[in-house]
Formats: structure tokens, sequence, C-alpha cells
């Protein structure tokens, strides 16, 4: 099996800006990584995206200055970098990302940042959920092509860990343990600061566990298929409107399909997300006279939940899905 690659169309791309971003950067110095230059003795952090830089954070306290690749308001998916952003990855002493989830960044730590790149993947116990590209394979058949033979059979791996808290809190601790290997004189505050992250976590999945045993409804219906390691977890069900990549169009058959379910189910509400447009669950939610609502798939930050923190995101999710699944 193998992690699924976001806009694998862009990895050539990406590797030859990689590369002509280092040769600029050879010839400017380090002024172009004033952001991620750390101040005193702090050691410089490159978190790839939102969940990782909120571990970071919090783990990290005052002995590190953490810098993330991806800005509020940027679909993930979506990054690519900036010769800067580069340059900040060249410098960094850790680089915590996920590989297979911005290929951009893959490459950009593979070419430049070997040694301080740290791929959470292993930590999080990636598996294949079958949520992927249902809608995509369709357009495959209907072209007379096999999507899994051009991909070689190769089923995907689900990249959003983040949003099981358990799977979350297995990378919380594999990341305390590489800050304390690579900055061994802070060891124990990286330690101590790790394991009250753990346990705010852990308490996180009581809570869901609490929360959604009791659910009249069984079945979500989101436009974005991140919450299947969450549904498996807590005994739900998610019918994911596109697949992986978010802002991915829907083929009819699929909209026809969601429908039906959402019909036979009698189900409230239509879940959309906050960094890609919402047309389309709200297009569903019209026709079949039924609610819309967020659901986070905290892949990052926008101006509108700026304040927000991974944690108070979470809780907001369980609410919705209290709501929205007649829980008690």
């Amino acid at each position: 099996m193998k992690m699924i690659v976001m806009r694998s169309g862009f990895r050539a791309v990406t590797a030859g800006f990689a590369a002509l971003a280092v040769l600029t950067l050879a010839g400017c110095g380090g002024d172009a990584t004033d952001s991620s230059g750390g101040s005193g003795d702090k050691l410089d952090v490159v978190a790839s995206f939102y969940p990782l830089q909120f571990i970071a954070q919090q783990v990290g306290g005052d002995a590190v200055e953490v810098t993330t690749l991806t800005a509020p308001g940027v679909e993930p998916h979506d990054l690519e970098l900036t010769p800067k952003q580069v340059g900040s990855i060249t410098d960094a002493k850790l680089v915590l990302f996920e590989k297979g989830l911005q290929p951009a960044v893959d490459e950009a730590v593979a070419q430049n940042a070997e040694q301080a790149g740290f791929d959470v993947a292993p930590a999080a116990t990636l598996e294949a959920t079958g949520a992927h590209f249902e809608h995509e394979e369709e357009h495959a058949e209907e072209a007379g092509t096999d999507k899994h033979e051009e991909e070689g059979g190769a089923e995907e791996l689900d990249p959003h860990f983040w949003l099981d808290p358990v799977r979350y809190a297995a990378v919380v601790q594999a990341v305390t343990d590489k800050l304390a290997e690579v900055d061994a004189a802070h060891a124990d505050g990286y330690q101590e600061r790790g394991k009250a992250l753990v346990d705010e976590v852990t308490k996180l999945d009581t809570e869901y566990k609490t929360g959604l045993q009791s659910c009249k409804l069984k079945t979500f219906v989101t436009s974005h298929e991140a919450f299947a390691y969450l549904a498996k977890r807590y005994g739900l069900q998610m019918v994911g409107i596109a697949g992986f990549t978010p802002d991915a169009e829907p083929a009819p058959q699929r909209i026809k399909e969601v429908q039906d379910i959402v019909r036979k189910q009698q189900i409230t509400t239509i879940f959309y997300e906050e960094l890609v447009s919402p047309k389309v669950a709200q297009s569903i939610a019209r026709d079949l006279r039924v609610q819309t609502a967020v659901l986070s798939p905290i892949e990052g930050l926008s101006d509108a939940n700026s304040q927000e923190t991974y944690l108070t995101l979470m809780r907001e999710n369980l609410s919705e899905l209290r709501k929205a699944n007649s829980c008690a």
C-alpha cells in the first residue's frame, strides 16, 4: 500500500523550483530565512502544516522557534514553496512533515534537509480506510480505464491521522522524543510538556467516546473525505462528497449516491469546511432541504478561526457531530 500523494502533478515543477531556490539562497546568504532563524539559543523547527505546528509549539515551548510552511487561509494540499521557505527548511534543525501529504515539502526535505527531516507518518500508523477516489474511479470507468491498474493496484493510505486523537497522541509522543534527541539540553522540558499534551489529547479521546456513543444517526456526510479515522474510532460512518483532495469536483453519479444516502438515512446536515468552497455541499443541502454546518478537517487555520487551536476545533467538531447525529 502507498500513501496518497496530493497534487502529484506538482512534483516535477517543485523539484526544479526547489533546486533553483537553493541556488538563489546560496547567493544571498541567510537574509531569506529571517522568519525561521530563531532567537538566542532556541531550536529552529519547521512544521509543514498546522497539526504539526501545534505539536511543535506546545511541546517545544520557549525552547523552540517554530515556523509553519502553510500560512493561515492556504489549503495545505495546494502548498507551493517560496525560495524563502525552502531556505527555512534548509536552515532548520528539525523539519516536521508527513510524507505524501504535501509533495512540495517532500521534495524540499529530500533535496535540502534529509538529516533534519522527520516524517511523522510511521508514528501515525496510517491505514487504507477506503476513503479515497470513488468519484475519480467513476470517471476512469467512463473512459474505459481502471484507476487501480493505473495506480499499480495499491490502496492509498489515508493521511488524516490528526482527526483521530489516539493517532495524534502517538505522533505527539514521537515528536517529543525527537525534540529530546535533537536538543538533549532541553530534553526534560520537552518530555514534561509532551506528556501534558498527550494527557490533553487522551482526555479529548474520552470526550469523543462518551459524546458519540449514543447517537440516533451513525452516518454523517462531509465535503472532504478526511474523517474516516475519526468515524472508525467512534463507531460512525463517513460519507464523503469529494475524495482526499478537498477541492476535487465530484462526478454527478457520486452526488446522486450521496443524495440517496441522505434521503434513505434521514440525515439532517451536510458538512463543509472552511478553506474550500462550500458550493457543492450547499447545493446538495438546498436540494434536499437539510442544513449545512462546518466540520473542520483542521488542516490549517483561516483568518476566521486564527484564534482557535487543535483542541478547541476538535471539540467544536464533536459538538457539531452530536447535534447533527442526535446524540444523547
